[in-house]
């Protein structure tokens, strides 16, 4: 088991959230986090792609640089466990196959759809160049490990880029979980973080909970308390009057989505957080990788919304305390429309207002 504490140095290491290892994709689950420090961190070791799948569906892994990630992975898991004497074509369906599981996993984080698109051009062309089956699924897990290592780049890019953001003294509040845990390592919003900490700027973070799973109790906080960031956990409708107070200086925040206007998706509650934030003039910055843009649709109207189970919001973990009966509404994300985006952060440098012509200029990434 992993344990990225190291009680010699008392500095911890990168943490990997997701990795190749002994033709297995190797996650933390993220379901059983938080843990003790110095404990050993929960992993899922998937021999099969479908519990890669399961995982993304179930939330042991979710972020959207992560769960592109661990489809890629996936997808080379799942190639590399067909039969050995499969025909050509019967590696052509399986393919497919897979890759339509894992596109039917989560509807909105389009990191995920980018990813399945880079493996199907991938595979495209060791068909066209007539490769053996061993070739194909060799080229596939080279294709899914150099996701896993260009996310990891590129989030201390990004990192980099929004360090300047962040000034000595300043509290920032951050919302669901955009760190590690929600890419391959490092992370987006929390990469900036990682990075102003790195340049010696001291500041302090306030975390939304993040209901109803508890993204940001869970995980966040972990994340920050590990690197040795203050933090403080609120619950999610404490944000407005922190604001109203004079106590947040800036909100950072990932994406699972953005849209060629700018229109962004993200954990249901970030729509709030912004119209509070334009409210108290504070500045709203996303951080998010190219491979989140969707260059094929318009606005934010067009991202379709996940809606999970009503059970996240009738439970706390296996304890139920709203009322048999009652109905639920638990849609998973939300739209904040680009007016209200002070700026996004991206691996490319600062985008800014207006994000049409921004953006454009960014070119396509599925079609790099």
């Amino acid at each position: 088991m992993l344990n990225i504490y190291n009680v010699n140095t008392r500095k911890i290491a990168m943490i990997r959230t997701i990795y190749w290892e002994n033709d297995a994709v190797v996650l933390i689950d993220q379901r059983a986090l938080p843990t003790a420090k110095g404990a050993a961190l929960p992993l899922l070791i998937c021999q099969d792609y479908h519990e890669v799948v399961e995982a993304i569906r179930t939330l042991a892994v979710r972020g959207a640089p992560a769960i592109g990630v661990a489809a890629a992975l996936g997808i080379a898991l799942g190639i590399r466990k067909s039969p050995p004497a499969a025909s050509r074509k019967e590696l052509e369906v399986l393919f497919a196959s897979i890759c339509a599981d894992f596109a039917l996993a989560r509807p909105t984080a389009v990191n995920l759809f980018w990813a399945i698109a880079k493996m199907k051009r991938t595979f495209a062309g060791l068909l066209a160049a007539a490769a053996s089956n061993g070739a194909i699924k060799e080229g596939i897990l080279k294709a899914a490990l150099a996701i896993l290592a260009e996310d990891v780049e590129i989030n201390k890019r990004l990192g980099a880029h929004g360090c300047p953001l962040i000034a000595d003294g300043e509290r920032i509040l951050t919302y669901c979980n955009a760190g590690a845990l929600a890419c391959a390592a490092y992370g987006t919003a929390l990469g900036i973080l990682r990075a102003a900490k790195a340049a010696g700027k001291n500041f302090s973070v306030y975390a939304c909970e993040t209901r109803p799973v508890l993204q940001g109790a869970r995980l966040t906080t972990w994340e920050l308390c590990y690197e040795g960031i203050e933090t403080t956990l609120i619950c999610d409708n404490m944000a407005g009057a922190l604001m109203a107070a004079g106590k947040i200086d800036k909100i950072i925040t990932g994406a699972d989505r953005i849209a060629r206007n700018g229109d962004t998706a993200n954990k249901i509650g970030t729509y709030t957080l912004a119209v509070l934030a334009r409210a108290h003039a504070i500045p709203f910055y996303i951080a998010a990788p190219f491979s989140t843009f969707d260059f094929s649709i318009e606005s934010g109207a067009s991202i379709p919304i996940e809606e999970r189970e009503g059970r996240e919001i009738t439970h706390i973990a296996s304890r139920r305390f709203a009322p048999v009966g009652v109905k639920t509404y638990n849609p998973a994300f939300d739209i904040t429309p680009a007016e209200l985006i002070s700026a996004i952060v991206t691996e490319g440098g600062i985008l800014r207002f207006p994000y049409r012509e921004a953006i454009a200029a960014v070119g396509n990434p599925v079609e790099s």
